[in-house]
């Protein structure tokens, strides 16, 4: 069993109690879904987020860009409280997300914070329609019926309709990936982050994984992703942030990030990424 997936698992149903968001000010970061404020953290003497403010409004698509280890990834583990910062603000819907101590708070943040991974952490025991039903129905109480009419209509979404009865091991990997989006979705989550999902994918599958998630945006679902995928960030994305060690370098709209950047730095890395992107399509072509 995949160890991530169960220690998830096992947290999401520990615990019924649900936390009173009525009681959590929803002032903060008005008009925002999600808001950070000057987060900052470390590891040890090494510091890693050094003041980000980054923030997105319901319906919007955002791409975080960078270099490796420019603290990207590590944003959003940050906004599902995956890790604690030192100092800054985190809300989602208000919900203050450093406030949320206890398991059952915990809980409640995650059920509206949906989260792909690069690995695709599906259960290796289940059939792809019991890694979609299992949460819903003991993390939300839906019925296996309504489950399972919710994991059918999601496949046939990410195009994987006939892969229900299938298991993880028989499928590939952008097979897989489609299927953890639509696990996640089966929990009707408010806010999605996507983290380098097509980084442990073969060229081959790429495609495949883009198009569902360009598919979301359209129909405006909130997602928040971290990707090296620049040319499909500029064609998705609302608003771009470009982070290189641990600050928010520039930010704008793709089509002024990535056409018109400001800083220096921002265009010596959309110069790199895209010759590499280059590369990339002419090593599929072949």
């Amino acid at each position: 069993m995949n160890r991530i997936a169960f220690e998830e698992l096992a947290a999401l149903t520990s615990v019924a109690a649900r936390h009173d968001e009525n009681a959590v000010s929803r002032a903060h970061g008005e008009g925002a879904l999600l808001s950070l404020r000057d987060v900052h953290l470390s590891y040890g003497d090494t510091p890693v987020l050094k003041g980000i403010d980054l923030s997105v409004r319901r319906g919007q698509a955002v791409s975080i860009i960078g270099p490796s280890g420019s603290g990207k990834s590590t944003i959003l583990r940050c906004i599902n409280g995956l890790i604690a910062p030192q100092a800054g603000e985190i809300y989602v819907d208000g919900i203050d997300v450093r406030a949320q101590k206890t398991d059952a708070q915990r809980i409640a943040l995650r059920k509206r914070i949906g989260f792909v991974f690069q690995q695709f952490n599906l259960f290796p025991h289940l059939s792809v329609l019991d890694n979609l039903t299992i949460a819903p129905m003991r993390v939300l109480g839906r019925s296996r019926a309504q489950a399972e009419s919710d994991a059918h209509a999601l496949l046939a979404k990410v195009r994987l309709a006939d892969k229900a009865k299938a298991y993880p091991g028989a499928l590939s990997g952008g097979q897989q990936q489609r299927v953890a989006i639509a696990r996640t979705l089966a929990m009707r989550p408010d806010l999605i982050l996507f983290d380098e999902v097509t980084s442990a994918l073969d060229p081959e599958t790429v495609g495949e994984v883009l198009n569902v998630i360009g598919e979301l945006a359209d129909e405006g679902q909130t997602c928040v992703l971290v990707t090296h995928e620049m040319r499909f960030a500029e064609e998705i994305s609302d608003e771009v942030f470009f982070t290189e060690g641990g600050v928010i370098v520039e930010r704008g709209t793709a089509q002024q990030l990535f056409h018109y950047p400001a800083h220096e730095r921002t265009r010596f890395f959309l110069q790199r990424a895209r010759g590499e992107d280059r590369a990339g399509r002419a090593l599929r072509r072949a």
